[in-house]
């Protein structure tokens, strides 16, 4: 994954409550158990006029020229609520989208988010009623905060392990092998041990 440190973007708002993940991406959308070709499918049931079609619907934010390079999407309470589908962060990646910003998400989501690069950033509905009015905004990893061009700033929590994920690029499978000797001193010993269970 790409490191993740300071991103200055316009931010567009999608100032919806619940937003689960079939909105996100709806099922229809996944085709395959790959994270790509998924961007394409993003919101699909609001951004086009017809379900079985891709005509733009212009009143859709994301659709729309002020918020065509936005890399931080403003949410409602209970982000990424519904289903556990990891294809949901799997889109808004590809897409896109480094950074959510929404006053509260669903855990398993957050938890995906993580894991695929992007930081889920957790602040008040009114912190991010200024922030809707501001043309782009700064998400500061290291200092856990979000800054607007008129000075306004707010502090944010994430936990330490998914805030190292994120700064060093770091998948969970990635954070394993950081314990690679252990594990292998831990086989050697366990093996000398219990040698029947190993394989010779």
């Amino acid at each position: 994954m790409q490191p993740f440190t300071t991103l200055t973007s316009i931010a567009a708002p999608l100032i919806r409550e619940n937003i689960d993940t079939d909105a996100i991406i709806p099922s229809r959308e996944i085709k395959s158990v790959s994270k790509e070709g998924l961007a394409d499918g993003l919101f699909a049931g609001w951004r086009y006029t017809a379900i079985d079609g891709r005509e733009p619907d212009p009143a859709f934010i994301l659709n729309q020229p002020d918020y065509a390079d936005a890399r931080i999407l403003l949410g409602g309470g209970n982000f990424g609520c519904g289903s556990s589908r990891e294809h949901a962060a799997w889109a808004l990646a590809e897409y896109g989208f480094r950074a959510i910003v929404a006053p509260s998400f669903n855990p398993i989501f957050r938890g995906n988010c993580v894991r695929n690069g992007i930081v889920p950033v957790e602040l008040p509905a009114e912190a991010i009623d200024r922030l809707i009015q501001s043309q782009a905004i700064t998400i500061d990893l290291p200092a856990q905060r979000v800054e607007a061009p008129d000075g306004s700033s707010f502090a944010f929590p994430i936990e330490e392990e998914a805030k190292e994920m994120l700064l060093n690029g770091l998948d969970a499978i990635d954070l394993t092998l950081r314990l690679r000797d252990t594990i292998a001193d831990f086989r050697a010993t366990d093996r000398a041990l219990h040698p029947w269970i190993y394989l010779s």
